[in-house]
């Protein structure tokens, strides 16, 4: 096997892809060209290419990130592979095997799959829907200008063939999907249609038989149509994420590199009206940002030294420099447009049950449609294919049974409105997870809520700056910022954050400490100093003098200060989201039972839920407790949906009916674990997650009962005879486009929040 010098970023990706292998079963081998963007794969057996192109566009869109665009397309092999896959160039191919038997290559089945490109995609899906469309026009008009010649008397020739350019137009895309459907050995709706469609012609129904199609392929453009509204949100976010940064060189120079280049730890320097490459903090500079294409909010964010930015969020007035925190294809952006993409192809519990609709549903329609077919000829003696005045013929009354029992509007009832409200949560920041989140959100009666990071702003800010005894609260000040400047900690960027907007000047230290647990000490021209947690204090002898000192108060944090010259104390406090009591409230004027889960000491959790208005506390959790917790009211009956932030928040979330994420700053713990997602970090977002939710299952439910409704009753009348075969059909296939058109109502649906 041929091997080169390359760098870790490559032989990352292709570690991934040897996992990626390995862990599909019926994948037998990948071939990846990345020059001509090209990707094939053997398999073996039956597979289900829809879920595999989801899972291998993950991959694809890493190879993007690191190679094309970025450091260079051509790949090369570094080391011995992994796991026993052979590696290998052929060509400009990059190829992967699994181990197997010299003879199993000549049974696998080579298909090519799709590079995943979002122009591409929302292109793609544009020209499909539009095309469909198109053909639906061309059906329509077709066959209104047929049915109109044959009331003015028009030649029998001219009426057929414009009602034979209607079934064409109208037909076209169903035989396609059809003809593709039988090679693999199977039927679905779009064979019933034209199967009906056939059958009305070969009765002399022609208007009926056009009119079938034409409604079917209307309701086809209006689905594809929602799906390409979707497309369009996943694009609009991509076309969000810059392909090149500007990175700070130690000589104080700059340079532009693809964002693909750019590592964890480097400095870039983001200029007014860029986008942010990467996620990162500022290190130097202030500014405000518009992060409506992240979070879907317009109003500016104020960011400073010490706070976190996103890529793809535009940097409006300041000159900023920024140290990078993650890599592009692991930042807030990239995270939304997986969570986008893998939700399309989730499936909700109704959606589920139309599934059920398919080939064998098909075999039983046929079935019984052939049964009564000779019912009606043998046993009630109906002429076979001959209409009378009489009665219609058994042929006749098979296919207009064949017409009101074809599932498509059932079919289609669930999946547009899941895209739509998948799309509409898009826009508003916030992200579902497939369909069953929208369908489930709704039914929860508790919700049970983490207080640090979603109660809560997650971020200690400094309250108050206390000095023993009082009037020397600035020098105080000055020596924990001193020290704490050369820490991470949050308390420690909470109070040097304060400090710079206090123009507090640091002093030089000549020695720096830190004493594990407890603070820090350091040394600077003016003495010792220490700062840190009150026990650290209490090994100094001056510490009798501050006996009588109360501890901090309630919700409050203390760091204490001390120095030869100076005592004192900075507190600081986790301030309350301004949106928190609002959404308790409404939720609580809704009937949805709120719960504080909290690691935190019950004193302070209880003061919190008191300002709050929280309905119940359970303080001094441990996360085992806090999933104990959930497991106790599911057990009483309850639907509970949590919502968090941090690690350990992530078994809560997995144990709950429904997890709900704090998405901008919550931990990839949490997100991987959350049917929900709230991008911008609102707790109100919650109320609008419910809005849709709401909204998108009650458009289910009336889809659903139309849909069933209109099978059922004109299957009925059907068996009588009563129904002509124009009735069957702009009752069953107006039903279809009615639910479409339901569904769309999504998309305008108010975004209610207070």
């Amino acid at each position: 096997m041929p091997t080169s010098a390359t760098n870790p970023s490559h032989d990352a990706w292709i570690r991934g892809l040897e996992d990626f292998l390995m862990s599909e079963t019926g994948v037998e081998a990948i071939r990846v060209n990345a020059d001509e963007r090209k990707v094939s794969i053997a398999t073996l057996g039956r597979v289900d290419a829809g879920a595999l192109q989801i899972r291998l566009t993950d991959v694809l869109r890493t190879l993007d990130a690191h190679f094309v665009g970025g450091k260079e397309s051509t790949i090369a092999i570094s080391g011995a592979p992994t796991k026993a896959v052979q590696v290998k160039h052929s060509g400009g191919d990059l190829l992967f095997e699994k181990p197997t038997c010299p003879t199993a290559p000549k049974l696998w089945h080579w298909r090519d799959f799709e590079w995943p490109e979002p122009e591409e995609i929302e292109k793609k899906s544009l020209e499909e829907w539009q095309a469909l469309a198109i053909q639906a026009f061309i059906c329509g008009a077709a066959l209104v200008t047929g049915f109109v010649a044959k009331r003015l008397g028009a030649p029998e020739w001219t009426v057929h063939s414009l009602f034979a350019i209607s079934l064409i137009g109208g037909g076209w895309d169903a035989a396609i999907d059809t003809w593709e459907k039988l090679r693999e050995r199977q039927l679905d709706i779009h064979f019933l249609m034209l199967a009906v469609a056939t059958g009305a012609v070969s009765i002399g129904a022609w208007e009926e038989g056009a009119l079938l199609l034409f409604l079917f392929s209307m309701s086809g453009a209006l689905e594809h149509f929602v799906l390409h509204r979707t497309h369009r949100e996943i694009n609009a976010l991509m076309k969000a994420a810059p392909k090149q940064a500007r990175i700070l060189l130690p000589d104080g120079s700059t340079e532009v590199r693809p964002v693909a280049m750019l590592d964890v730890g480097d400095l870039i320097q983001v200029r007014p009206d860029e986008l942010f490459p990467v996620d990162g903090m500022v290190v130097s500079g202030t500014t405000a940002v518009d992060e409506s294409t992240l979070t879907g909010e317009a109003v500016p964010i104020n960011k400073q030294q010490g706070e976190e930015v996103f890529g793809g969020t535009l940097n409006l007035w300041g000159l900023v420099s920024v140290k990078v925190e993650r890599l592009a294809q692991q930042s807030a952006l990239q995270k939304i447009i997986t969570l986008i993409e893998n939700a399309q192809h989730m499936r909700a519990p109704s959606q589920r049950f139309t599934d059920n609709f398919g080939t064998r549903y098909t075999v039983i329609v046929l079935g019984l449609v052939s049964v009564m077919f000779f019912v009606w000829w043998r046993g009630f003696g109906l002429p076979a294919f001959a209409n009378t005045e009489a009665s219609r013929s058994a042929f006749y009354r098979a296919m207009t049974l064949l017409v009101v029992m074809s599932p498509c509007a059932l079919v289609l009832s669930i999946p547009s409105a899941i895209l739509a409200a998948i799309a509409w949560g898009a826009r508003r920041g916030v992200l579902f997870r497939g369909g069953a989140a929208i369908e489930k959100l709704a039914e929860v009666d508790v919700i049970a809520l983490d207080k640090t990071g979603t109660l809560t702003e997650g971020e200690l800010k400094v309250a108050k700056v206390e000095s023993f005894p009082a009037g020397h609260e600035m020098e105080a000040l000055r020596i924990a910022v001193t020290l704490e400047a050369n820490s991470n900690h949050p308390i420690a960027r909470a109070i040097t954050s304060y400090g710079r907007k206090q123009g507090i000047e640091t002093s030089v230290l000549h020695e720096f400490q830190s004493i594990a647990g407890q603070g820090l000490r350091g040394k600077t021209a003016s003495g010792v100093s220490y700062v840190g947690r009150r026990e650290l204090m209490a090994q100094s002898e001056l510490w009798r003098f501050l006996a009588d000192v109360p501890d901090a108060p309630l919700g409050f944090s203390e760091v204490w200060v001390l120095h030869a010259d100076v005592m004192g104390r900075v507190l600081l406090k986790d301030e309350v989201r301004l949106g928190s009591k609002m959404v308790l409230a409404r939720l609580a004027k809704d009937g949805v039972r709120t719960v504080m889960l909290t690691g935190d000491r019950r004193a302070a959790a209880t003061e919190i839920a008191k300002e709050l208005g929280i309905a119940e506390v359970r303080a001094g959790l441990h996360p085992e407790d806090k999933v104990a917790a959930i497991l106790e009211f599911a057990g009483q009956g309850h639907k509970v949906a949590m919502v968090g932030d941090g690690v350990n928040d992530a078994p809560s979330l997995a144990a709950a009916y429904v997890s709900v994420a704090m998405g901008a700053r919550g931990s990839d713990a949490a997100l991987e674990q959350s049917d929900v997602v709230l991008m911008q970090d609102k707790i109100e977002k919650l109320l609008s997650a419910r809005t849709i939710s709401k909204a998108a299952r009650a458009i289910i439910r009336q889809n659903i009962a139309i849909s069933l409704g209109a099978v059922v009753v004109m299957a009925t009348a059907s068996l009588f005879g009563i129904v002509p075969l124009t009735l069957g059909v702009l009752m069953h296939e107006g039903s279809t486009v009615v639910v479409c058109l339901n569904s769309l109502r999504l998309l305008f649906v108010d975004e209610e929040v207070a």
